[in-house]
């Protein structure tokens, strides 16, 4: 399949494109293509315009409702916490095991899950899924005691890594030619505004008319989604998915995923504690630090849809190049934590690179994994979320045993490092070697 977004000059006496190569690594056709040799190219606005709308279709922007709902459902128990607490008369720490709980549901659900939905047609399997949240949101509504809650949020969570995972994968096969990275980063896009839309809008409302009506309010949009998933995503006619469950993930496609929780520890030790290392190190007054988060949140914004374009060019370069980036960011942050200006600014350019690299390492484990691209997408999921719990443990104990705050981001920047010596292995190692290594 020819790229979309260059077509060779007729005049020129070039070669032809060299087929997508996707198919050697047994991803879905268009996704991640290796960059071809340099090409003389032409560019046509009007085909690029029609590429991006065809980005914006109903089925993509469907998957970043789904993404949205999922988000919300994950972090809006953040501004909950105080009001559970409250009504059910326990003690804010033990209400915050519904966050951890809601973390290892997500770890297991991803296995758990993927096997049981590999035989079924996609449009089918996220129904299932997204069926699946809404019943552990409605159980969330009527729950009630705590373990009970805690138990209705593990059910919650289990439908996360398998729904996402499916979705990226879906995201991609669904893209133009030469798309498929950025519309991974569409689809995410619904989990960043989550954060900036979902999770406010749930907190007023818990705070307004309690904290079941968030729970019902989430169930609702759980509802609105599970519309949009049977009414506008297309049904795969014919196409057999029998093969799937018995797809071993390559070695590599496994060293992907490793890459993929040793960066969400980075990412959490530095973020777990960035707020009070901005007030108590580089002396930002308190009631700005909201205004911190969207500075950091509009580095995220930006990471998306930067990440998304990276995918679709030289994939393990651009990783390898956004992890040593990263590494130097978060070095520079503990030499100038004490200048707020430049502290402000290397936490954005953070946040862009962070984000940015979580679009490289799901399009990595997709494009590694081969016929297994779907257990691998919502596997990495997972990771993800057992990397988030690993680095704020780790950056905990370095405060306990008498770390000061600034020394978050040096722990961050060696995780990271870590990192970026594992892509570099990922990307030295010969692909050819991948199914003998996977069966040793």
């Amino acid at each position: 399949m020819k790229p979309a977004h260059a077509l060779l000059s007729q005049a020129a006496s070039v070669a032809p494109f060299m087929p997508n190569d996707s198919a050697k690594c047994g991803a879905p056709p268009g996704c991640f293509p290796s960059p071809p040799p340099f090409r003389l190219m032409v560019f046509f606005p009007a085909k690029r315009a029609m590429s991006a709308t065809r980005l914006l279709s109903p089925a993509l922007l469907t998957l970043a409702a789904a993404a949205f709902a999922i988000g919300t459902a994950e972090f809006v128990i953040m501004g909950l916490l105080p009001l559970i607490a409250a009504d059910l008369r326990i003690d804010l720490p033990r209400a915050g095991h519904l966050v951890s709980g809601y973390a290892l549901g997500v770890v297991a659900g991803g296995p758990l899950l993927a096997k049981l939905i590999a035989r079924q047609e996609e449009k089918r399997a996220l129904s299932g899924l997204m069926l699946i949240f809404i019943a552990g949101n409605l159980a969330c509504l009527l729950a009630p005691s705590l373990w009970l809650l805690l138990l209705a949020r593990v059910l919650t969570a289990l439908s996360h890594a398998s729904l996402i995972g499916a979705a990226a994968v879906m995201a991609a096969r669904l893209a133009p030619p030469g798309m498929a990275g950025r519309a991974m980063a569409l689809m995410f896009s619904g989990m960043t505004l989550a954060n900036v839309l979902g999770v406010p809008a749930g907190a007023w409302l818990g705070q307004w008319a309690g904290w079941r009506a968030t729970f019902a309010a989430v169930a609702a949009l759980g509802l609105l989604t599970l519309f949009l998933i049977r009414r506008l995503l297309p049904t795969q006619a014919g196409e057999a998915r029998s093969g799937k469950p018995q797809a071993r993930l390559p070695a590599r496609a496994w060293l992907a995923l490793l890459a993929s929780v040793l960066a969400a520890a980075s990412m959490f030790a530095f973020f777990t504690y960035l707020v009070p290392t901005l007030t108590q190190v580089g002396g930002l007054p308190e009631k700005y630090a909201s205004a911190a988060l969207l500075l950091c949140g509009a580095g995220l914004v930006a990471g998306g849809w930067l990440g998304g374009r990276l995918a679709d060019g030289k994939l393990e370069r651009a990783l390898i190049l956004t992890l040593a980036w990263l590494c130097a960011s978060l070095a520079a942050f503990h030499l100038l934590a004490a200048q707020l200006a430049a502290a402000l600014a290397l936490m954005t350019l953070w946040g862009g690179l962070a984000f940015a690299l979580c679009m490289l390492l799901q399009a990595l484990a997709i494009r590694l994994a081969g016929e297994a691209a779907e257990r691998a997408s919502a596997f990495n999921v997972g990771a993800f979320n057992l990397g988030n719990a690993l680095g704020a443990w780790l950056a905990g104990r370095l405060l306990e045993h008498g770390g000061a705050l600034a020394h978050t981001s040096l722990l961050a920047a060696g995780l990271a490092g870590l990192t970026l010596l594992l892509a570099l292995f990922i990307a030295r190692h010969p692909r050819d070697k991948d199914h003998a290594l996977a069966q040793a």
